[in-house]
């Protein structure tokens, strides 16, 4: 039998975040568009700049956050999951 993948449920925030790349530099404004405990969907004006892994955080500041891996694209979307 397959297993069935059981969506977290998603919250809406509509909530401007920043996205830093590795090592801390060049932080971006993001709209964090709905996050869940396992990932969340972002909005950035320029996504295609966008390295596999990030850090998306609330606050500019780079020791805040979360690390991100990637899992989809869709015009100035995309998804990420959470990673340790």
């Amino acid at each position: 039998m397959a297993a069935t993948k059981k969506r977290e449920a998603r919250k809406s925030l509509h909530q401007p975040g920043w996205i830093t790349l590795e090592g801390g530099f060049a932080a971006r404004q993001c709209v964090v568009q709905d996050m869940s405990s396992t990932g969340a969907k972002v909005t950035i004006d320029d996504p295609n700049t966008l390295p596999a892994r990030l850090r998306l955080a609330f606050a500019r500041d780079a020791r805040t956050g979360r690390n991100c891996e990637v899992v989809w694209r869709r015009g100035k979307s995309f998804g990420v999951k959470f990673v340790r």
